[in-house]
C-alpha cells in the first residue's frame, strides 16, 4: 500500500526535484494549451524567450516588469509566513503611488538625494497606514484580516478614482476630464541606469529588499517571532511575546513593501497616477510569493519569471499569433503545479505492507 507521510524536516534534493517537476509539468501543460489555439508551440516559446531575455531592451523590460511583482511578493512572504492572510497588497500598491504623488507635490524643489528617498518613504508610509488599520481591526475587534484588507482595497481604489475623475488630482484639457493625473516633471523621474530609456534605478530596490527580508527572517528576533507566529502562536505568547504588537509590525512591514512597489511604478514607469498601470500588481504578488515558496530568494526568481512572461507577452501575441489571455492562463497553470510541488516537497512516499 502506498501512503504519504509528512516529513519532519525538508529534504533539499527532494524539494529541488519537486519544483523541477513542476516546471516541466507547467511547460508541458502550457504547450498543450498553446497547441489548442492552433499556434506553433516552438515558435510561441521562442517568441517568449526573445521578448523576455533576447536582447538588452527585452531584459530591461523584464527587470522593470518584475520589480513590483518581487516587492508585492515579499510583502506576501512576510505576512503569510506568520499565517497572517493579508490580501491587501493591491490596495497598498495604490496607496504607495498616491502617497508618493502627494510627496512629489510637497517635496518639489528638493535635490534628488532628498527628493527620491522622501517620496518613496511617504509612499511606504501610506501603505503602512493601511496595514496598521487592518492590524487594529484584527487585534482589537477580532476582524479577520482577509475581510478587512479586501475591503480596504476597494476603499483605496475608489478614493483614487474620485481623486482622478473630477477630484483635485485629475488632469483636464479644455472641457474634457481624463482619468489620470498631470505628468510629473522630468526631475521627478527615477534616474535611468546604463543610459537605458526603460531601466530605472528602482529595479535595484527589490533585490536589496529581498536581501534584507532574508536577513531579518533568519537572523533577527523579529524573524523568530514571524516564524513562531506561523508555527505556534500560543507557544510564542507563553514566551512573553506581545502578539498584538508583532501582528501590527508584520502587517505594517508587509504593507510598506507593497506600497514601495506602487511608488516605484509611479516615479519609474508611468510618471503619472493612472489606475490601469497599477491594477493587478498586488494580486499577482500573492501568486509570486506563493510560487517562491514564501522564501525571499525564491520570490525573486518567481518575480523574474513572471516579469519575463509579462515582457514576452507582446512578442507571443505578435510573433506567435496567440490570444492575449494565454499569458494569464500560463501563470495560473504555473501556480497550480508549483503549489502541488510545495505539497509534494513536504511529504514522502512510503510503501507499507498491509497486515492481514
Amino acid at each position: 500500500m502506498i501512503v504519504f507521510e509528512r516529513r519532519m524536516e525538508a529534504n533539499a534534493l527532494w524539494t529541488l526535484s519537486s519544483f523541477i517537476m513542476a516546471i516541466v509539468a507547467g511547460l508541458a501543460a502550457s504547450a498543450v494549451l498553446i497547441a489548442s489555439t492552433g499556434a506553433n508551440v516552438p515558435d510561441v516559446f521562442g517568441a517568449l524567450l526573445q521578448g523576455s531575455v533576447g536582447s538588452p531592451k527585452a531584459l530591461a523590460t523584464t527587470l522593470v516588469k518584475a520589480t513590483p511583482l518581487i516587492l508585492t511578493g515579499l510583502a506576501t512572504v512576510i505576512a503569510f509566513r506568520a499565517q497572517i492572510w493579508s490580501i491587501g497588497q493591491e490596495g497598498q500598491v495604490f496607496a504607495g503611488a498616491m502617497g508618493g504623488y502627494l510627496g512629489a507635490q510637497l517635496l518639489a524643489g528638493l535635490p534628488p538625494l532628498l527628493f527620491f528617498p522622501g517620496v518613496l518613504a511617504l509612499g511606504m508610509a501610506a501603505g503602512m497606514g493601511l496595514g496598521w488599520i487592518a492590524a487594529v481591526l484584527r487585534n482589537r475587534f477580532a476582524v479577520n484580516e482577509i475581510i478587512s484588507t479586501v475591503m480596504l482595497n476597494y476603499l483605496v481604489v475608489y478614493l483614487l478614482s474620485w481623486l482622478l475623475q473630477g477630484g483635485p488630482w485629475g488632469e483636464t484639457g479644455g472641457t474634457i476630464s481624463y482619468h489620470q493625473s498631470p505628468m510629473l516633471p522630468d526631475t521627478a523621474f527615477l534616474p535611468a541606469l546604463f543610459g537605458s530609456s526603460r531601466l530605472h534605478a528602482g529595479v535595484l530596490l527589490p533585490f536589496l529588499a529581498a536581501a534584507i527580508c532574508a536577513l531579518v527572517m533568519s537572523r533577527t528576533p523579529l524573524g523568530y517571532e514571524i516564524r513562531g507566529l506561523g508555527y505556534n502562536p500560543e507557544a510564542l505568547r507563553h514566551k512573553g511575546v506581545d502578539i498584538a504588537r508583532t501582528v501590527s509590525v508584520i502587517m505594517m512591514a508587509s504593507a510598506a513593501l507593497a506600497a514601495l512597489a506602487g511608488a516605484i511604478e509611479l516615479f519609474g514607469v508611468s510618471h503619472r497616477l493612472r489606475a490601469d498601470n497599477l491594477i493587478g500588481l498586488g494580486y499577482a504578488g500573492i501568486i509570486v510569493g506563493m510560487i517562491g515558496g514564501l522564501s525571499p530568494i525564491g520570490t525573486v526568481f518567481a518575480g523574474l519569471f513572471f516579469g519575463g512572461l509579462a515582457s514576452g507577452a507582446v512578442y507571443m501575441r505578435v510573433l506567435g499569433d496567440v490570444p492575449a489571455s494565454l499569458v494569464p492562463a500560463m501563470q495560473g497553470i504555473t501556480l497550480f503545479f508549483f503549489l502541488c510541488a510545495g505539497v509534494l516537497a513536504r511529504y514522502r512516499i512510503v510503501m507499507k505492507v498491509a497486515v492481514q
